[in-house]
C-alpha cells in the first residue's frame, strides 16, 4: 500500500538555478501522507488510526481552502506576473491533483481493507442501507422523518434552468433518476443535502445480535430514505459530493485603511467564495459527472475523486463504545508542584531561577496560575500579552478582565489575521475592550506571531518584570495536544527586551536600541540566524567542531536553505527535525551531504521551534515562535529567545537528543519523499514522545525532592 508513486516530478525538485529544492506544496503533501501512514500502521491502536484518518482529511480540507485557491488565482494572472514566479501555477495544480488522487486511493484502501475489518473483529459494524434488518430499517426511516426531514432540501437539477448554491464544505447526495411512466425519457438528476452540520454523523442502530455494536453513517440514512421524496422516479443510484470554497481573505498585503473592518467584510464572503475543490464518489458515471460540472459551472481543475464518503474529519467523533483498550494508553499530565501548588509563591519560584515547561507532558495549570495570580496580586501593576489563537472559553483572557477590575493596567495585542481564528479574535477583542483592557490590533501587511507575556510587579527593590515566553499559543486546549516549550523568567536581559517589543507593538515606533539577546522579526531575526550559521561555517573551515540542530515545523525560505547548504559544504554537521514542509533536500552530493532530517508524527502535534548552535562548545540554544518560511523570517513579528539558565539548557538538549534518536515514529526526509522509518544504530526502540514523557516525569521528581 505504501508503494504507490508519490514522488514529485523533476520540475518540483530543483529551482531554475539548479538548487536542490522541493516545492513547498509537494513537501506538505508528503507530510500529510506521513499522517496517513499512521492510519495504516497496525501497531497504532484502532481508534487512534481512525483519528489519523480524520487529521489527514481535516488537513487536506484546509489545504484546498487556502493553498489551492492561491495557486488558482496565480494561474489566472498575466504572463508578465507568471514570469516572475519560480514555478508554473498550472503545472503545480496538475501535480498536486495527481498526488492527492493517489493519496485518496490509499485512504480508501486503508478504510475499506484495514479499518472496517478490524472494527468487525471488535464487534463494531458500520452498516450500509442494504445491510439493515427489518427493525433497523424501521429505526432508520423513523430517524429520518423525526430528525432529518426539515434539512434535506431536495431539488431536481436542470442544466439550463436550475443551479442550486452548494454550501461550503456541506455534504450532498446526488441522485440518478429515471421516470417510471416514461422509461425511454432522458435520465434526470437531483440533489439532496445531508444535514451532517445539524446532526451526528454516526448513528447508533438497534443491535442485530447480542454483543454487536451496529452504527450507520448519516449519509446512508439519507440514501435509504430519499426514494419517497421523488415520486414518479426510479432511483438508479446515488453518489455523494462536496464543494470546498476559497477561504483565503487576501488581506495580508494591504497597507492602508481599516484592517479590522476589511477582515469583517472578508469573513462574510468566505462562505460564498469561488470553488477550490469539488469532490465526488469515484464510482460516479462520467455522464452524471459531466452534468454536475455543467450545472455547477465547474472548471477543468475543480474536481477530485474520493471514496464513498467525504468530510472524513468527522472520524474525530467516531463512537468508542467504552473500548479504551483501542486507544493510546493514558499518559497522565504531569503536575509541576513548585509552580502550581498555592503553598508556593509562583513569582518567588520564578525569581529563584528560570523555569521550563514542556507541554503537553506537563500541565498548563502553571501558565493559567501566572495570569490569575498577577490579576489579584496587589503588587502587580501591569500585564501585557500577545494573542494569536486562544481557547473559546479562555481562562487566561478571563484573568486579564479580572485584573482590570482589580485596578491593574492591562494591554493585549490581538492578531486578527490568524487564519480561521479571525472571527474569534475579533469577538475577544470587543469583549476585552468592554472590560477595560487596552486592545491593539494587527499591523496591515505584517502578522504578529510572537508568544509573549509580561508582568510588572512592585517589589522592595523597585519595579520588577516577569515574563512568560513560549513556542506555542496562549491556548489551554491545544496545550493538551501540541508539543511546545514555555519559559518563565525574571532575567532582566530577557524581560527588558520583552518590554521593548511590547512598546513597539503598542506604538509602532521602531526601538532606538538594537536587540542584543532576542532575535525579533522585522529587526534582526533573519540576520541573527545567518550570523550564527556563519560562525559555525567559520569554525568548520578552521577544522574545529561545528554543528547545528534545528527543530521547526517548516522550512521553505530559499536564502536560508542556501545558507544551510553553504554550511554543509563547509563541513558543519546539521541535524533537522521538521514536522511539515521541508523544501531543503538532505543528502545531495555537493550541497547537503552533512544534513540529515527527520519528521516525527505521533500522538501529539510537534510544534516547538528550537535552534541549537555548537558555537565553540558554548552551545547557544534558542526557543522560537518562528518557522524558517519567508513569511516568518521577513513578514511577521516573531521572536527567538536565548536560554541562559544552564539547567534549562541541559533539559532542552536532553529532550532534543531523544527526538533525534527516535526510531519508532521518526521518518527520514529525502529527495524521494519516501518517508521511510528512521534507522538509528542499535535495536533498542525509542519512541520519542513516550520517552520524553518519562524523562519529564523524572526531571520533575528530581526538582521537587
Amino acid at each position: 500500500m505504501t508503494s504507490i508513486d508519490l514522488k514529485p516530478l523533476k520540475d518540483f525538485q530543483e529551482t531554475k538555478d539548479g538548487l536542490p529544492y522541493i516545492h513547498r506544496d509537494i513537501s506538505w503533501l508528503s507530510f500529510n501522507y506521513r499522517v496517513l501512514q499512521e492510519a495504516m500502521d497496525p501497531s497504532v491502536p484502532l481508534f487512534e488510526r481512525l483519528k489519523f484518518l480524520a487529521i489527514y482529511s481535516s488537513n487536506l480540507d484546509e489545504y484546498f481552502k487556502v493553498r489551492m485557491s492561491y495557486h488558482r488565482h496565480l494561474a489566472r494572472v498575466g504572463k508578465s506576473t507568471k514570469q516572475e514566479l519560480e514555478y508554473d501555477p498550472k503545472s503545480a495544480i496538475k501535480e498536486i491533483r495527481r498526488i492527492v488522487n493517489l493519496q485518496q486511493e490509499v485512504f480508501s484502501k486503508v478504510f475499506d481493507e484495514m479499518i472496517i475489518p478490524e472494527l468487525k473483529d471488535h464487534k463494531i459494524f458500520l452498516l450500509r442501507r442494504l445491510d439493515l434488518n427489518e427493525e433497523q430499517q424501521q429505526f432508520v426511516e423513523a430517524y429520518f422523518k423525526d430528525n432529518m426531514l426539515p434539512f434535506v432540501q431536495p431539488v431536481l437539477l436542470h442544466q439550463k434552468r436550475i443551479r442550486p448554491f452548494l454550501n461550503n464544505a456541506a455534504l450532498y447526495l446526488t441522485l440518478w433518476l429515471k421516470p417510471i411512466e416514461n422509461p425511454d425519457a432522458p435520465d434526470e438528476y437531483a440533489l439532496v443535502k445531508m444535514p451532517s452540520d445539524q446532526l451526528p454523523r454516526f448513528i447508533h442502530l438497534p443491535p442485530s445480535a447480542p454483543g454487536r455494536n451496529d452504527i450507520i453513517l448519516l449519509d446512508d440514512i439519507v440514501r435509504h430514505s430519499v426514494s419517497w421524496m421523488f415520486p414518479g422516479y426510479a432511483i438508479e443510484d446515488t453518489f455523494s459530493i462536496k464543494l470546498t470554497r476559497d477561504a483565503e481573505l487576501y488581506i495580508d498585503d494591504e497597507f492602508s485603511g481599516d484592517l479590522v473592518q476589511k477582515i469583517r467584510s472578508s469573513l462574510n464572503k468566505r462562505q460564498v467564495g469561488s470553488t477550490s475543490r469539488f469532490v465526488y464518489d469515484r464510482q460516479i458515471p462520467l455522464t452524471m459527472l459531466d452534468v454536475l460540472k455543467e450545472v455547477f459551472a465547474l472548471e477543468k481543475y475543480d474536481t477530485l475523486r474520493e471514496g464513498r464518503y467525504h468530510n472524513n474529519f468527522d472520524f474525530f467523533k467516531f463512537p468508542d463504545f467504552g473500548m479504551n483498550h483501542l486507544k493510546n494508553p493514558v499518559l497522565p499530565t504531569l503536575e509541576c508542584k513548585l509552580l502550581e501548588d498555592t503553598e508556593h509563591d509562583l513569582f518567588g519560584k520564578i525569581a529563584e531561577k528560570d523555569r521550563l515547561l514542556n507541554f503537553p507532558y506537563q500541565s498548563y495549570a502553571a501558565v493559567i496560575r501566572f495570569f490569575e495570580d498577577a490579576a489579584k496580586d496587589p503588587l502587580v501593576t501591569h500585564i501585557k500579552l500577545t494573542q494569536y489563537r486562544v481557547a473559546k472559553n479562555s481562562q487566561i483572557l478571563q484573568a486579564l478582565m479580572d485584573a482590570v477590575e482589580n485596578g491593574k493596567q492591562v494591554s493585549i495585542f490581538i492578531e486578527v489575521k490568524a487564519r480561521f481564528d479571525e472571527e474569534a479574535n475579533l469577538g475577544w477583542g470587543e469583549k476585552l475592550k468592554k472590560a477595560g483592557v487596552h486592545v491593539n490590533y494587527s499591523f496591515p501587511g505584517v502578522k504578529v506571531h510572537a508568544k509573549l507575556a509580561l508582568v510588572r510587579r512592585m517589589e522592595s527593590g523597585g519595579p520588577a518584570f516577569y515574563a512568560y515566553l513560549s513556542t506555542g499559543n496562549f491556548h489551554e486546549g491545544t496545550a493538551k495536544v501540541y508539543s511546545d516549550f514555555g519559559l518563565f523568567t525574571k532575567d532582566t536581559r530577557l524581560t527588558s527586551e520583552v518590554a521593548r517589543i511590547f512598546t513597539y507593538l503598542e506604538t509602532v515606533k521602531v526601538p532606538q536600541q538594537e536587540f542584543k539577546h532576542f532575535l525579533v522579526g522585522q529587526f534582526n531575526l533573519r540576520s541573527g540566524i545567518e550570523q550564527l550559521i556563519d560562525y559555525e561555517i567559520a569554525q568548520a573551515k578552521k577544522g574545529k567542531p561545528a554543528s547545528i540542530i534545528i527543530k521547526i515545523n517548516s522550512i521553505q525560505d530559499r536564502p536560508m536553505i542556501k545558507k544551510l547548504y553553504e554550511a554543509s559544504r563547509a563541513g558543519v554537521k546539521i541535524d533537522m527535525i521538521v514536522r511539515g514542509i521541508c523544501s531543503l533536500v538532505p543528502g545531495v552530493k555537493g550541497f547537503s551531504e552533512n544534513i540529515k532530517a527527520i519528521s516525527i508524527v505521533d500522538r501529539y502535534l510537534e510544534h516547538a521551534r528550537v535552534f541549537i548552535f555548537h558555537h565553540g562548545g558554548e552551545q547557544k540554544v534558542y526557543l522560537s515562535s518562528a518557522d524558517w518560511m519567508t513569511r516568518n523570517l521577513s513578514f511577521r513579528v516573531e521572536t527567538a529567545f536565548p536560554i541562559y539558565d544552564p539547567e534549562v539548557k541541559r533539559d532542552i538538549l536532553d529532550y532534543i537528543n531523544v527526538q533525534l534518536s527516535d526510531n519508532v515514529k521518526a521518518r527520514v526526509l529525502d529527495k524521494n519523499l519516501s518517508n521511510e522509518r528512521n534507522k538509528v544504530e542499535g535495536d533498542f526502540p525509542c519512541r520519542s514522545q513516550v520517552d520524553t514523557y518519562y524523562m519529564a516525569k523524572r526531571k520533575l521528581e528530581e526538582s521537587e525532592k
